[in-house]
């Protein structure tokens, strides 16, 4: 029997060795992640395990537990769906204002710092989400366009602009 201790030493040294391998496991079992939100969920789970009462039972095989684990937090995680304050349409819209301000002239303008923390998320973002960003609503390409040049499917490029406008919008009101 292993004690408590040494216990503890084993899972200190699997989450230092496996924990790329963690990261991987969890971008492949969620579809729209970021590096964070692969490491939020890690740490969840490795707080809650190291977090266990003494009396607990032993770990036996602890690269299932904690693959098992992380499993279950990420059934957790996509079982738990955030509010959202924007319908689909008023994101569209109000993206649209704001690129329409860089082509056209317009009586609406933005504060300065708005248009500061909007290129720094928009910097931020995974490059896949910035370029489709950049592409569609800076440059004017279609998606036809960007899916005839990069053999990526209009309906995965129109998924990732969406997923970068709501991450935009996320930011900008987390920072109001």
């Amino acid at each position: 029997m292993v004690s408590k201790k040494q216990q503890h030493s084993n899972l200190n040294n699997f989450f230092k060795d496996e924990y790329h391998a963690l990261k991987g496991f969890v971008r492949s079992k969620i579809e729209h992640t970021t590096e964070s939100d692969a490491e939020d969920i890690i740490q969840d789970v490795a707080l809650k395990i190291f977090s266990r009462p003494t009396d607990a039972l032993p770990i036996n095989n602890i690269g299932g537990f904690v693959y098992h684990a992380i499993k279950n937090r990420i059934i957790d995680v996509m079982r738990t769906k955030k509010e959202r304050i924007h319908s689909e349409m008023d994101i569209e819209e109000l993206w649209t204002d704001f690129t329409a301000m860089f082509y056209e002239d317009t009586q609406d303008t933005y504060p300065e710092h708005i248009k500061e923390q909007l290129k720094y998320a928009i910097t931020e973002l995974k490059p896949a989400y910035r370029d489709i960003i950049v592409a569609v609503d800076f440059e004017g390409y279609t998606y036809r366009e960007i899916s005839e040049e990069t053999g990526i499917s209009p309906g995965t490029l129109m998924s990732r602009r969406h997923r970068a406008i709501s991450l935009l919008l996320k930011h900008l009101e987390s920072n109001q």
